[in-house]
């Protein structure tokens, strides 16, 4: 039977497998229709996808999308919570945890993490950075869904710098979200260096920033 990861090139291997563990999409209604949306709304974005595309994909028929989802902003929200789901939490914070226990190294493990992804076919960019920029009004459900999921990357940027020492954490996490965000546009223009790049400025930033040991 056809896994719900089918037709998802530019997802890492870790993340697809993730997707994949969440059980055939052939028996579910509901998580055929997200599996097509995911596969479509990250790799090119909520406006450039109509319902049509999504249903077909999905091989399910419009009365089904809109009993599960009422309006395309609703499958998009969907689709962003999942996203933070498979990507923020089960991929990106999960494997920077596997990867070092100490917070600064954490830290720039985010780097490596990302070095992997930007190498990565069909490497498809941040979704929540996408749909915030091609988003209208930022101020609309989607701008601060969006908007919301960028800061609790933050959030967690902030506990590891504290957890670092590091006095001004929430400043600190705000620098190097920048870091994060902007090694991705960077990547997408097409510097596969680009997470290289940002860790060096990191492991700057954070000597800085580091109060030294006793």
């Amino acid at each position: 039977m056809e896994k719900a990861t089918r037709n998802l090139p530019s997802m890492p291997a870790e993340m697809a497998a993730l997707l994949a563990d969440r059980g055939p999409a052939d028996g579910n209604a509901r998580e055929r229709i997200l599996a097509a949306a995911y596969d479509l709304f990250s790799r090119h974005g909520i406006q450039a996808v109509g319902i049509e595309a999504v249903i077909a994909r999905a091989g399910i028929a419009r009365m089904t999308l809109y009993r599960h989802f009422k309006s395309k902003d609703e499958l998009a929200l969907a689709f962003l919570e999942q996203r933070e789901e498979l990507w923020t939490k089960a991929w990106l914070q999960a494997e920077v945890e596997s990867r070092a226990s100490d917070p600064g190294e954490r830290l720039l493990a985010i780097f490596e993490v990302f070095d992997k992804w930007f190498r990565a076919d069909g490497f498809e960019g941040c979704s929540f950075i996408n749909v915030l920029l091609e988003t209208a009004d930022p101020a609309s459900r989607l701008g601060l869904a969006s908007a919301s999921y960028l800061a609790r990357i933050r959030s967690f940027l902030q506990s590891l710098a504290s957890e670092a020492g590091i006095d001004d954490a929430e400043g600190f996490a705000r620098k190097w979200h920048i870091l994060m965000k902007g090694s991705i546009i960077a990547a997408g223009e097409g510097d596969r260096d680009a997470a290289l790049r940002a860790r060096e400025i990191g492991a700057l930033l954070l000597h800085e920033a580091t109060p030294p040991a006793a």
